[in-house]
């Protein structure tokens, strides 16, 4: 008898091949349990005093705000004053069990990253490595795509974060088609649909639609999405290239998929003189140098901005609520080799075990550096303008579009990158309001429309969960201060440049944690691991 076997993919392609069961196939660390040192809180009532706030709607700043925080919810945000003139002590809030003076810091909403894998044996990060970094930057809140650390593993690692076991983010774990039971691949609509019930009894939150198979027949995909809808289970794909002759995106939605990561499938969507890409007469998808350099290509095959075509798919995307969380950081090595190899971050942060995974290879996903070129890079440089142009005018019209980071591969580091995310929607055309917004209320939306319920998170309001973020510059003038590594500015006084910002203090569900700790601790895992590696 031939042994069932699945690809199991990253969200960016092929990593390895495994026996299609529930057992981890890659070994990853879980995170330690969180130790009585590491975060203050919750308190039964936590005060944080005259910080200015960027509430994750879209609203404009308003300070100096208190905010009142019982136990892990926010219960009051009151305005106590006015820029510039002393805050009367008779209008505040009643002192708590603890206090945080925010005077001169922003206080956002806690970051939610759409597309957050939970490192691998491949990469030698462990969890606790991943959390630390996503917090460290804000994250309080992930949703795994694919969980291939194991369902259990991954649905273990959710309950201790609920729990508050472990430091790490909120996780919400979706599941690739057939990934994790014992009937293998989904060939019909039946085992689709038996599928959607047997992972809704095991806990997951939704799938994510990846690789190739029978998944991308329109009678299955129509029952896989069917019963995910139905059953209150969210969905979003990676259309590959091996499955998106079959299935592009606009197919895929109107059958009921939710949102969708990268571009893959969206181009193809907007076809008009071709039904297949373009692709080079010697093109093989497991050649990464051809995966990735054609994908640069891609986006000039589509209808062109402001054409009937490109209209017409926007328009029912929008109408059908789609949602596009882009990655847009995970590429940008391939439009700037050298920036994403160099940058600040990678010295100090990076575990030499991830960076030995990014070097070039032709087995490793994602290191296609072999041979890659200045004439690559333009071609990637037009890809993004179009791209962009794209989830702007999405935005534009009232599509939703969220922040993900899909890091761990192509030199893209945790946290850090995340951060690169915002900065560059900035550069497609979103305001800093709006870039903020796609990071908090949007993503918070896209996690809980499905289950019916109600923002429980991603909104400064009283009734949601403690999850914020403290900054002590800010962020609406320059992104950068929201690294961990901060912004880099000449002080006028010494002559000398220095770095300022970073965040403060991450909270999640009244936890208070101190980033520059949680960096300090990363910081130390290199060191160790550096030192073991000579």
């Amino acid at each position: 008898m031939i042994a069932v076997v699945v690809v199991l993919v990253t969200t960016a392609g092929p990593l390895v091949r495994a026996q299609n069961s529930g057992v981890p196939r890659r070994g990853v660390e879980p995170a330690p349990d969180r130790r009585p040192d590491e975060g203050e809180g919750p308190f039964a009532r936590m005060v944080i005093r005259g910080g200015t706030v960027i509430d994750g709607t879209g609203a404009p700043p308003i300070g100096p705000v208190d905010i009142v925080i019982e136990r892990n919810r926010i219960t009051e945000v009151r305005s106590v004053g006015f820029p510039g003139v002393a805050i009367r002590e008779t209008v505040r809030p009643a002192i708590g069990e603890k206090e945080i003076d925010a005077s001169g810091m922003y206080i956002l909403p806690g970051f939610v990253d759409c597309h957050a894998h939970i490192g691998g044996t491949a990469q030698g990060t462990p969890a606790e490595y991943v959390y630390k970094l996503w917090l460290a930057h804000g994250i309080t809140t992930i949703r795994e795509p694919g969980s291939f650390n194991g369902v259990d593993w991954t649905l273990r690692e959710r309950e201790r974060s609920a729990r508050n076991e472990i430091v790490a983010p909120r996780i919400f774990a979706y599941l690739g088609p057939g990934l994790g039971w014992e009937k293998g691949p989904l060939r019909s609509p039946e085992l689709a649909r038996q599928f959607v019930m047997w992972a809704k009894q095991r806990g997951v939150d939704g799938f994510k639609i990846i690789g190739d198979g029978p998944i991308y027949d329109p009678e299955i995909m129509r029952a896989f999405l069917d019963a995910a809808n139905a059953n209150g289970l969210g969905s979003t794909t990676h259309l590959a290239q091996l499955g998106v002759a079959r299935m592009n995106i606009l197919s895929a939605a109107r059958l009921g998929l939710r949102s969708m990561e990268h571009w893959y499938g969206l181009p193809e969507s907007l076809f008009t003189d071709r039904t297949i890409q373009d692709y080079r007469p010697d093109y093989n998808y497991n050649d990464e140098s051809h995966r990735f350099g054609e994908a640069g290509r891609l986006w000039k095959q589509a209808a062109p901005p402001g054409s009937k075509k490109w209209n017409e798919v926007m328009d029912e995307l929008i109408h059908l609520n789609f949602t596009i969380d882009p990655t847009l950081t995970i590429y940008e090595a391939s439009r700037d080799l050298m920036r994403a190899m160099n940058a600040d971050w990678h010295q100090r942060y990076t575990l030499p075990s991830l960076w030995r995974f990014y070097q070039p290879s032709r087995e490793a996903h994602g290191s296609y550096w072999f041979n890659w070129t200045t004439a690559d890079e333009i071609d990637w440089k037009r890809n993004y303008q179009l791209w962009m142009a794209f989830i702007n005018e999405y935005k534009n019209r009232g599509g939703r579009v969220t922040t993900g980071s899909d890091s761990g591969f192509i030199y893209k580091l945790y946290g850090f990158d995340y951060i690169r995310e915002l900065e560059l929607l900035q550069e497609a055309g979103f305001h800093p309001l709006e870039v903020i917004r796609s990071a908090t209320m949007h993503g918070a939306q896209l996690l809980h429309e499905v289950k019916g319920r109600p923002l429980e998170f991603g909104t400064v309001r009283p009734g949601m969960l403690a999850d914020l973020v403290l900054v002590s510059e800010n962020p609406l003038a320059n992104l950068k201060v929201l690294y961990g590594t901060g912004a880099l500015r000449l002080n006028d006084q010494t002559n000398q440049p220095e770095r300022v910002g970073g965040i403060r203090y991450t909270i999640k569900d009244g936890i208070i944690y101190d980033a520059r700790r949680l960096l300090a601790d990363v910081e130390k895992m290199v060191e160790r691991a550096k030192k073991e590696a000579r």
